[in-house]
């Protein structure tokens, strides 16, 4: 889980993830989205891959990112399940008489 939210806390992959809700693009196709160089989006993506929240394939010369939403979504549901949401509520305490 850590490295998911390592992963999220920068705002160009978060749009990358953004981007890839929409299908499968090419790392040109959302490298262009991005005024930085190609180093550092090659970084961002092995960051994201990292996390196993993308899939990478080879086609051709490019390289086409997929998102693992069910791996965003568990990870997710992990953070907000240790703070003890999203589970049934407690039964209410009953007030005593004084």
């Amino acid at each position: 889980m850590t490295q998911v939210f390592r992963a999220l806390s920068d705002p160009t992959r978060r749009r990358v993830l953004q981007l890839l809700r929409k299908g499968p693009m090419s790392a040109g196709e959302l490298s262009d989205q991005f005024n930085v160089s190609k180093p550092t989006m090659s970084a961002h993506f092995a960051v994201l891959k990292g996390a196993d929240l993308v899939h990478a394939e080879k086609e051709g010369k490019s390289v086409i990112y997929h998102l693992k939403l069910s791996v965003l979504e568990e990870a997710l549901l992990g953070f907000v399940h240790s703070f003890g949401l999203g589970e049934e509520a407690p039964e209410p305490r009953k007030e005593t008489a004084r």
